[in-house]
């Protein structure tokens, strides 16, 4: 078997569905494409049609199969219409990728109930809703993918972690619970764990120099991230190749979490 058949056997994503939250943008953006052009059928899930429609237009020129559902996932009734819609595109989703988020960070005396809530629902919420729409139904057919997309606030407080940090400290804990139901049947849940990435979500930190060369100088490549340096991961934990890797914080921050 020569070098190119063994990784198209090892990585493909040819006949698998894909489903990201919050891929219109940023490392949502960055691994959608990584998916679709890895061979997966993605639809993205966000809330812009604009930005949905520019981010699906990019797949298609590249050949991709792709299409968008704009919905919102900071209710119930939304996370849910949202998934009904996405499964009718492609059929059932194989690879579930929760991006979508909400970076809302008042200093931890001033956070109140209304941040707490709405961080809570479309951080953790939804991805716990979309985990039991679609966990069950990959775990019947043998195969699935859950990656949870969370950060460096899930292990350390900095720069007022307040509900952002919990939330995603919680969508860890989700992904072991999600492993230990459904991994015996051949679905691994993982999560890829950022360091500072340059996306509009970290408009706040991105906007000042300063705090950019600080957060750069706590790596150990010397730079922050960028959105596209998850696709190799996420095509990975996407692939056959992780099937015995479940459970999993994956870092991908340049030495960030270890510095």
């Amino acid at each position: 078997m020569n070098s190119r058949a063994y990784l198209s056997e090892l990585f493909s994503l040819d006949g698998r569905v894909a489903l990201v939250t919050g891929g219109s943008s940023g490392i949502g953006r960055a691994v959608s494409e990584a998916l679709a052009r890895a061979g997966a059928d993605v639809v993205i899930v966000a809330r812009r049609k604009a930005e949905l429609a520019a981010a699906v237009g990019a797949l298609q020129e590249h050949g991709c199969r792709a299409a968008w559902v704009s919905g919102d996932l900071s209710t119930r009734e939304g996370v849910r219409a949202a998934a009904e819609e996405a499964a009718g595109v492609f059929g059932e989703p194989d690879i579930l990728v929760n991006c979508a988020g909400v970076n809302l960070r008042p200093p931890m005396g001033e956070l109140g109930e209304d941040v707490w809530d709405r961080t809570m629902a479309v951080n953790l919420e939804a991805p716990f809703l979309l985990g039991q729409r679609f966990g069950p139904g990959m775990a019947e057919r043998g195969f699935g993918r859950i990656v949870h997309i969370t950060s460096q606030q899930a292990h350390r407080a900095l720069v007022q972690s307040g509900a952002y940090g919990v939330s995603k400290g919680a969508l860890e804990s989700l992904a072991r619970s999600q492993a230990e139901a459904w991994s015996p049947y051949g679905v691994t849940c993982n999560t890829l764990v950022p360091g500072f990435v340059m996306t509009p979500l970290n408009t706040r930190l991105s906007s000042d120099p300063r705090q950019v060369a600080a957060l750069a100088a706590r790596t150990l490549v010397g730079r922050n991230g960028l959105a596209e340096d998850f696709a190799g991961a996420a095509v990975f934990l996407a692939s056959r190749a992780s099937a015995y890797v479940t459970g999993q914080s994956v870092c991908v921050d340049g030495g960030f979490s270890v510095h």
